[in-house]
């Protein structure tokens, strides 16, 4: 097939808005499913996802389409929704040339929405505005319409109407998404070079990865080169999810599916890395991916009926399958060997524990959550500490620096006041507000990290009746009045337990800590 019948796409949206029930629907409508094999939440595959009704990792589908008598081939990644997942969003689009914008008819654009559709456009991805669930009695296409415009840039007249749910407006859309989008350019004459964008651990045949071939293409018994690590290896398999693993002979240019070349060590594949031919190897790599920057700090330990060599081997399996997750060993006198990990936010944090006792039968003892901050020795040094055991002397501290993030909350105007108190009692700074209807407004504050990773979100909820929606981005670090809290056991510093905070609310958080 040639490129011009190929279309890559993602779906991308905020949390809850459809993105699942619109793939399985395209995937009903295209025969990539049969209504035997059809269910919902298709594409997450893990319990976890089903249960919670949310995505966590980018899967890939490829569905045959006829359109005007031509037939296409359709690749989709469907993407989470959630702020903490957002580097997995970033990947899927860097392997597609266009996008879904998802937005729910009945709760409008929202914060995710927004840092979507930006991602989308620094990819240079095509967007198409998709307005789901119109057929739900509180649904507001028309006012939905004006926001994805007022906000977005995409004309009102130009989103199109669906219910994913019941099928209206979706083979209309297929047929935008033949029409609309851009197929991949022609590159089959080039040296191969394909992304890996995803890759999953296999016990019997090893690492699987899920690759976007670029130029060139991929053969079966070829040998590859990784350019990243430089390794080499001989293909045993190629394959497309259809949504089933289906193998092929080739993958050309242009086409999304996966690769098996019995790559045993995890640390041989980097999500990002490019693949190429050994014996006429592409010029330079891909453009990868910025390494995402983990946020949020926890120590785990192994917990009863757990070994510290069973904790590693859980950790590696999961580093291999989630690249904005990090662990480094930690070692600590009240709890023994464990690990220091990184992750995106709470749920990201919150989502890996809960794979680890599920997928590894893994128990484990975690500490309370930390952000990194920077560092100003008195010796003109800059050294960033992920932990507040890691905190010099105080009398070698310069400054002292926190992390700090563009906040951005969308609401109705009825809780305005609410949620402006509690963004001022985490020491919060409104930068602008800007009304994206008549009762709903979106504001944008500076905000230090260290006070809305615990539980601003789900106060945020609460105050605001479960409408509002938030999202952040790092900004960079600034000095602040921070000091360390040392909590002792038996006259002895507990290094896991200690805390930085900032001085205002350090005896506060302290009375808290010793009462539980």
């Amino acid at each position: 097939m040639t490129t011009e019948h190929i279309r890559n796409f993602s779906i991308i949206a905020h949390i809850d808005h459809g993105k699942s029930t619109l793939a399985d629907r395209i995937m009903g409508l295209t025969g990539a499913v049969s209504d035997r094999e059809a269910k919902d939440q298709l594409l997450d595959d893990m319990d976890i996802e089903r249960e919670r009704g949310i995505t966590i990792k980018a899967s890939a589908v490829t569905m045959n389409y006829t359109h005007a008598g031509k037939t296409y081939m359709l690749n989709l990644i469907d993407t989470p929704g959630h702020v903490d997942f957002h580097y997995e969003v970033s990947r899927a689009l860097s392997a597609c040339e266009g996008a879904l914008l998802v937005v729910d008819a009945t709760q409008g654009v929202q914060a995710q929405t927004v840092a979507n559709a930006y991602l989308a456009t620094s990819v240079n991805a095509e967007l198409i505005g998709v307005i789901n669930k119109v057929d739900l009695p509180s649904a507001q296409p028309e006012i939905t319409a004006e926001e994805i415009e007022h906000v977005l840039g995409i004309r009102k007249q130009d989103c199109f109407h669906i219910s994913a749910k019941s099928g209206l407006g979706v083979h209309e859309l297929l047929d935008a998404i033949v029409t609309l989008l851009p197929p991949p350019p022609d590159n089959s004459d080039k040296p191969t070079a394909a992304l890996v964008f995803d890759s999953e651990c296999d016990a019997y045949r090893g690492v699987i990865c899920y690759v976007r071939v670029f130029s060139g293409e991929l053969r079966v018994k070829q040998k590859i080169r990784f350019m990243g690590v430089g390794r080499t290896h001989l293909i045993t398999e190629l394959g497309k999810f259809t949504p089933k693993m289906s193998p092929v002979d080739r993958l050309s240019s242009g086409e999304v599916g996966y690769v098996i070349a019995n790559v045993r060590q995890l640390s041989d594949v980097t999500i990002g890395d490019t693949i190429t031919d050994d014996a006429n190897p592409a010029d330079k790599p891909l453009p990868g991916y910025v390494p995402p920057m983990q946020m949020v700090f926890s120590d785990f330990y192994p917990g009863n009926n757990t070994d510290y060599p069973n904790l590693r081997t859980a950790f590696e399996k999961l580093a291999l399958n989630d690249a904005s997750f990090s662990f480094i060993p930690q070692n600590s006198p009240a709890l023994g060997f464990g690990f220091r990990c990184g992750f995106l936010g709470l749920l990201h944090m919150e989502i890996v524990q809960e794979r680890l006792e599920r997928e590894n039968n893994i128990d484990v003892v975690q500490t309370a959550p930390t952000v990194s901050y920077e560092v100003l020795t008195t010796d003109g040094k800059t050294t960033k500490i992920d932990s507040p055991a890691d905190l010099p002397d105080v009398s070698a501290i310069e400054e002292l620096r926190e992390p700090f993030v563009r906040l951005e909350i969308i609401t109705t105007t009825d809780t305005i006041g609410g949620i402006m108190q509690l963004a001022e009692s985490r020491r919060c700074k409104l930068i602008k507000t800007d009304y994206l209807s008549q009762n709903r407004v979106m504001m944008q504050y500076k905000a230090p990290l260290a006070e809305i990773v615990y539980d601003f979100y789900d106060l945020l909820k609460g105050i605001s009746h479960g409408y509002a929606t938030m999202d952040y981005e790092f900004t960079g670090f600034e000095i602040g009045d921070l000091v360390k809290i040392n909590i002792l056991v038996n006259k002895i510093p507990v290094d896991a337990l200690s805390l930085i905070v900032h001085r205002s609310v350090a005896e506060n958080r302290g009375r808290k800590m010793l009462v539980r």
